[in-house]
């Protein structure tokens, strides 16, 4: 009885891997899956500014813009004529941001600095958990801390009339900015390459020499970074300015006036109009406004950046 031939048995090297295969089918899928969240951000900023702006237009054919941007009588809810000036609260706006900034800016990258180049990784860690906690924090928390806490303590201890006004809401918001210029910082510093820093030290420049004149220069894109997202925390930050700053329309004479901003105004107002009416419409067009500010720092920022970077270069 003759036996049926046996069939070698196959070549474990002549396998086609299976891994690979699935990965080539899937691929076109997975790019096309990168490209829709690649685009998907541009589109989401192109439908919110065209929901504010579809919201604002009406509005525009009957306001007059120059007493928009000039008066600073906020009176929207006035029974004998309607006043939509928005200059006080721009003034406020920028009078806060900017005291937050001078306070956060220092603090921030000296901090970025120390936890980068000077301290040791047991302390590094700590701070660094310590920081996203600030981080983490809710911005109603903070404008409690303002009213309850900062607000006494200006009063008192500096002899205001009132607790709640720029030089509160500016510290609030300068502690809220802080953990975000720390944290982007840090890696800025940290992405410098090590050889810079051993190149300084085998020349005989101290640490702080390697701080000021190495490590700042090679890191400006990224320092610049931190600070302007400091600077957009601190711009659209509502609730904490809302509850820290005195929500007052009036234009600020020194950091001890209160102020209201203009995305305390839309919080505080927006939910209590009547929807299609001018206020409403005139609330939108403040966001518009908001928009452009934020447009002018992101923009300035890359063109800095931009020319930091062609001057590295070169």
């Amino acid at each position: 009885m003759s036996q049926a031939p046996t069939q070698p048995a196959p070549d474990p090297r002549r396998r086609k891997p299976v891994v690979p295969m699935l990965l080539d089918k899937s691929e076109p899928f997975v790019q096309t899956m990168i490209r829709l969240c690649g685009w998907s951000a541009i589109l989401f900023v192109l439908a919110i500014f065209f929901f504010v702006f579809k919201e604002a237009l009406p509005v525009l054919n009957d306001l007059d813009l120059g007493e928009f941007f000039t008066s600073d009588q906020w009176r929207p809810t006035s029974e004998v004529k309607e006043q939509f000036g928005i200059f006080a609260l721009l003034a406020g706006t920028l009078s806060v941001t900017a005291l937050a900034m001078l306070i956060a800016v220092p603090l921030g990258l000296g901090a970025a600095v120390y936890v980068s180049e000077f301290a040791s990784p047991k302390v590094k860690e700590s701070l660094k958990i310590i920081i996203e906690l600030l981080a983490a924090i809710p911005s109603v928390v903070w404008g409690f801390i303002g009213m309850a806490v900062l607000a006494p303590i200006i009063k008192t201890q500096l002899g205001t009339s009132d607790g709640v006004n720029i030089l509160n809401g500016g510290i609030i918001l300068a502690l809220m900015s802080i953990p975000i210029i720390v944290s982007v910082g840090e890696d800025a510093l940290r992405a410098v390459p090590d050889s810079y820093r051993e190149a300084a030290i085998a020349l005989g420049a101290s640490r702080w020499e390697v701080v000021a004149k190495v490590l700042f220069p090679a890191a400006k894109s990224g320092l610049l970074a931190a600070v302007l997202l400091g600077v957009g925390r601190a711009i659209g930050e509502t609730m904490a300015v809302l509850m820290a700053t005195g929500h007052k329309p009036m234009t600020p004479g020194s950091i001890f006036d209160p102020v209201q901003t203009l995305t305390a105004t839309i919080a505080a107002e927006l939910g209590e109009v009547f929807q299609g009416g001018t206020h409403y419409r005139v609330l939108f067009l403040i966001g518009i406004v908001l928009f452009v500010i934020t447009f002018i720092v992101n923009l300035t920022a890359d063109i800095v950046v931009k020319g930091i970077k062609g001057k590295t270069n070169e």
